[in-house]
């Protein structure tokens, strides 16, 4: 009998010492790495990170109020949130080398433009003004007709939580967004929340109708989300934003699996560029990458114009 407890006692100890060992901090670069982990269980935790070095260029004033960016086929687009209805082609200089009309859409607050391998996604869901909109709408344009006539269709939704429309105060709402990425089958909006200063994560399917988001998680995120890029080779999300006082971040997000943002690794960066309302982000291989950033003007502070900056993210040195 004696015998028998001891096998099962040693079995069981086995067993307890594996599966602690399937999960964990699964990514060397973080100071909690465990070299056991089998599994990312989101515990990863970074030391203080701070974007120094850029290349900056200043951009035309046709892109005063620049609000995203996408990079496709070694060219940049960008778009203003609400003065036109155009899509800009870009140069990695900065130079603007073609201007595409977008005709029979509105531009009620344009903040995002992302893309899969076949369309272009544009979000006129900005909602910071009185909280209170009710036409919530993505334009889906299709590659392969941008430079002719562009083909045009539309995802309109609303939020699930949201049952209050009436006029709120400007910059106090939590169902602002100014962010969103295409996967393979979905749509993924992060909205820039006035109120709690994190961001909502929610689905949209990519095909053309009227939809309820589907809410997916809240990230503390300490800021204020105004862009969005997927890389899909690695996997990697990465988001940027600015605190109230203008202070610039990213956020990568890695480790995202069937889109279960539960365990994902977060890991906040600040940037050096104080006082620059970062609007727009694109990267296309994780390391390299391009913001804007809107013309930003007060009497104290001074006069920031638009501009688009590059820099090299290396984070096996760090």
């Amino acid at each position: 009998m004696r015998f028998h407890l001891f096998i099962f006692l040693l079995i069981s100890l086995f067993f307890s010492n594996v599966n602690s060992a399937q999960s964990g901090c699964t990514d060397v670069l973080a100071k909690n790495y465990n070299p056991n982990a089998l599994e990312n269980d989101g515990s990863c935790c970074y030391k203080k990170l701070k974007i120094k070095k850029f290349t900056s260029v200043v951009l035309s004033d046709s892109l005063t109020e620049t609000s995203g960016l996408v990079e496709w086929e070694n060219q940049l687009y960008t778009h203003n949130d609400d003065t036109d209805l155009h899509l800009y082609q870009l140069a990695k200089n900065g130079s603007i080398t073609k201007s595409i009309k977008l005709n029979g859409i509105k531009n009620n607050d344009l903040e995002e433009i992302t893309q899969d391998k076949t369309h272009f996604y544009l979000g006129d869901f900005g909602n910071n003004a009185h909280g209170n909109r009710t036409d919530l709408t993505i334009y889906k344009i299709a590659k392969t007709t941008l430079f002719e006539s562009p083909k045009i269709e539309t995802i309109t939704f609303t939020y699930p939580e949201q049952t209050d429309f009436s006029k709120q105060k400007s910059n106090t709402t939590n169902f602002d967004c100014e962010a969103f990425i295409a996967t393979e089958n979905e749509l993924i909006l992060f909205t820039k929340q006035w109120k709690n200063n994190q961001t909502t994560v929610y689905s949209l399917p990519k095909i053309p109708g009227n939809y309820s988001a589907k809410y997916l998680v809240d990230l503390k995120v300490n800021g204020l989300i105004t862009g969005a890029t997927f890389v899909e080779e690695t996997n990697r999300i990465a988001l940027c934003g600015h605190t109230k006082k203008l202070k610039p971040f990213i956020v990568l997000i890695d480790d995202l699996k069937n889109l279960d943002f539960k365990n994902i690794n977060q890991r906040k960066i600040k940037l050096q560029l104080p006082f620059h309302q970062i609007e727009g982000i694109s990267s296309t291989d994780g390391n390299i990458f391009y913001m804007t950033n809107e013309r930003f003007s007060r009497k104290i502070i001074g006069t920031f114009l638009q501009q688009m900056h590059s820099f090299s993210l290396d984070l096996s040195s760090q």
